[in-house]
Order: structure tokens, then C-alpha cells, then sequence
């Protein structure tokens, strides 16, 4: 009888925060209501923080809304714990952005919660900023002793300053194909694959709408592979997934407007060399100073088999068709209880940081 009258234990307050500034609030949209619909009813409250395009906060019924809908009534700039009204309607036991590319991905936002000093699910402000900027990861990889490929970094004061010096360079440094990418961008978003060094202005140009730093890379002929990671100090990888794109690359519209990219889950690869993709997504992760998550993206160079650690993705998407968590599925761990593991992660991420802080003032 005892048993039959014990309270239900508290639910957790989880307040998703999505949409956002950069390029990618819609697909954040999409990652949100997956999770929302995911979260266990029994276990957790949700409250739904929409960020809208111009950075206003505001709280919604859901991120299940039309974005008609979530553009109705009022909004508070930046500090969503300023009017009093708006913190009661928040508050949470913890916070989990979903937030994609820059001003949500990039360190911004788990900034602001840091200064809070709020739990949140995720990456910490370090792991995040470094996450988003691929010449300062690939720099963080190549010092931790990763295999990433051939690139150059090009400031936009460069660009300007002597176009034809830079694309001499790149004629005499990169055979097409090669790409060329924004550095803080995700989603594939103002990336281009050069075929032929004619193209390698307007692609430059391209590339520089998005950000004042770019990347060119050496293209390389073989096979896209994708992992996922979670944990905190011991992060584990799940089984690697292949992406087959339907466009010539796994671009922006190829991932999330044409639905025709196929997905070897788990990908087609000898024993060993599963184990050696794995094994480079925890040491990428922990490279980064990871917490949380990430999904770390491969080239394989076909027929050699030479692995190339591409980029860590601190927000990977949740979408129907995401890889993070269909990786994590065929890995043994279905998408209600990976989204349990990450609260769980971001909580104990927390108290171990106030922990810390509280030994240091003795």
C-alpha cells in the first residue's frame, strides 16, 4: 500500500530554445519539434522558447507552429530573464537550444546560459565556438594529431585586397574539384564544389555572403561518413553511418528540400576501419573540449582507405532525417532514451562545474 501512495516523483522542466538569426531557423524549427514530440510526457514539462529572425524572444505553445504562428504577439529582446512576467513563463530545471549555425551553435547562447548559470543540454561555450569555425577546428584537429585535409584559409581583407594574387595561388594549389565554404556555416549553406579554376571567383564571392572568413578545400574522391558522440568526460561513438547525397554533394537542398539522399545506417565498412572512424569521433570530440553531443563528419579516400576528420557539429540536427540520432538507433539506444541521456549529461555537466566553483573559493 505503501508503494501505491508514493508521489510521482517531479517532472523535470525542460525549455527548448530554437529558431534563431542565422540561415539555418528553419531547419532548427524542424530539429525542435522532433524533440518536442520525442520528449517523454510522464518524465519531463516542455516550455518553448522561439527565437525569431530579427533575435526577439518570446514563449510559445510549441515549436510545432506555423512560422505565422510563432510570429504573433509579443517578443523581449535578448535577456529573456528580464521582465517578470517572461521568467515565470521559462523558468526551467533545464534549458536545451536547438539552435543551428551562428548565434545559437557558435558559443552565443551557452554564453547567455552560462551567465545565467543555468543547466543546458549540449556543448559548452569553448567546445561550441570552436565547433562552428572550421579553419580554427581543423587547426584544433591537426594539433591533436587528426588527419584533415588540404585547405587555405582567405580573410575577406585578402579577397579585397588582391584577387588575382589569391586565385593564382589556388590555380597552382588545388586541382578541381574542390570546395569552397564559408567558415561559420552550417547546413551546407554558400557552399560550392568548383569544377574547373573559372568558377573559383564567383564561388569565393559566394561563400563571403555568409561570412568574412572562407575556406577552400581540396576535394577528395571517395566516400561521406558520419558519426555520432555522447558523454561528457567519457564519450562514446555510435556505430558510423554512409550518406549517398542525390545532388553532386551533400548540400542545403539535397539534405532537407529534395528527400532523395539514401543512408547506409550503419555504414558498409571493414571491422577495423569502423573502429578507426569511431575511435577519431571520440578523440574530435574530446579535441574540442565536447560535452553533451556532436555528430563528427568523415571523407574516406577510396580505394586507399585514407579517413579524414571533416568537422564536429555541436547541434547536429534532430530532424525525421537526421543521421545524429538514427546513428544512435541502430546503435541500441532509441530517440526517447537518447534525449533522456542528454538531459541527464547536461544536468550532471552543471553540478560538476558548480562543484569546481565552489572548491576554488575555499
Amino acid at each position: 500500500m505503501e508503494d501505491v501512495l508514493k508521489p510521482m516523483p517531479p517532472k523535470t522542466k525542460v525549455a527548448l530554445i530554437f529558431g534563431g538569426r542565422s540561415a539555418e531557423h528553419e531547419i532548427s524549427l524542424l530539429s525542435a519539434a522532433a524533440i518536442y514530440q520525442g520528449l517523454d510526457r510522464k518524465r519531463y514539462s516542455i516550455r518553448s522558447i522561439y527565437i525569431t529572425k530579427k533575435g526577439g524572444w518570446k514563449p510559445v505553445h510549441s515549436p510545432c507552429l506555423s512560422l505565422r504562428e510563432l510570429a504573433l504577439g509579443p517578443g523581449c529582446s535578448f535577456l529573456p530573464w528580464t521582465p517578470r512576467s517572461f521568467r515565470r513563463t521559462i523558468k526551467a530545471d533545464i534549458y536545451f537550444p536547438v539552435l543551428h549555425g551562428p548565434y545559437g551553435e557558435d558559443g552565443t547562447i551557452q554564453g547567455l546560459l552560462e551567465m545565467a548559470n543555468v543547466p543546458y543540454v549540449g556543448a559548452g561555450v569553448l567546445a561550441s565556438a570552436v565547433g562552428m569555425d572550421k579553419a580554427v577546428m581543423k587547426s584544433v584537429f591537426k594539433a591533436a594529431g587528426l588527419p584533415v585535409v588540404k585547405h587555405r584559409v582567405i580573410l575577406e581583407s585578402e579577397w579585397k585586397a588582391d584577387r588575382a594574387a589569391l586565385l593564382d595561388e589556388i590555380q597552382k594549389s588545388f586541382s578541381p574539384p574542390f570546395f569552397v565554404k564559408p567558415a561559420n556555416m552550417g547546413s551546407s549553406v554558400g557552399i560550392s564544389k568548383v569544377k574547373n579554376h573559372a568558377g573559383s571567383a564567383r564561388a569565393i564571392g559566394r561563400a563571403f555572403r555568409f561570412d568574412r572568413k572562407i575556406l577552400v578545400e581540396e576535394g577528395i574522391d571517395g566516400r561521406e561518413l558520419e558519426c555520432s558522440v555522447l558523454g561528457n568526460e567519457t564519450p562514446e561513438a555510435s556505430l558510423p553511418g554512409e550518406i549517398f547525397p542525390h545532388r553532386e554533394f551533400y548540400d542545403y537542398r539535397d539534405k532537407y528540400l529534395d528527400d532523395k539522399t539514401l543512408f547506409g545506417i550503419p555504414a558498409d565498412l571493414p571491422a577495423a576501419l569502423a573502429r578507426k572512424v569511431r575511435d577519431y569521433a571520440v578523440r574530435a570530440f574530446k579535441a574540442v573540449d565536447g560535452s553533451g553531443m556532436a555528430r563528427v563528419d568523415f571523407l574516406l579516400r577510396t580505394p586507399a582507405n585514407e579517413i579524414f576528420v571533416s568537422e564536429v557539429n555541436t547541434i547536429p540536427g534532430f530532424t525525421e532525417i537526421s543521421m545524429y540520432p538514427k546513428l544512435w538507433e541502430a546503435s541500441g539506444l532509441p530517440f526517447p532514451e537518447l534525449l533522456d541521456r542528454l538531459i541527464a549529461l547536461g544536468l550532471e555537466r552543471h553540478r560538476a562545474k558548480k562543484i569546481c566553483v565552489a572548491r576554488g573559493l575555499r
